[in-house]
């Protein structure tokens, strides 16, 4: 069974928009994008939320990575 989609909070939404993320954050595959939801929108202290965002982002800029784990898109060689 497939878990629910979580919803783009706004403030998830401006950071990728204006970091210039939104396409980086488009091509990731649904799971990726619906568990970054989820850990971002389930912290429970601001300072928790906006350092999980900051991962996030980071991940996105970098081109690799996903919560912490290696991560690359196919085609694009090994895995770091």
């Amino acid at each position: 069974m497939a878990r629910p989609r979580e919803a783009m909070p706004q403030d998830v939404a401006d950071a990728l928009q204006s970091g210039g993320l939104c396409d980086a954050y488009a091509a990731r595959p649904p799971y990726q994008r619906n568990d970054w939801l989820i850990w971002i929108n389930g912290a429970k202290r601001p300072e928790t939320r906006a350092r999980r965002l900051a991962a996030m982002l980071a991940e996105l800029r970098a081109g690799r990575g996903y919560m912490g784990m290696p991560w690359q898109p196919r085609g694009t060689g090994k895995q770091n």
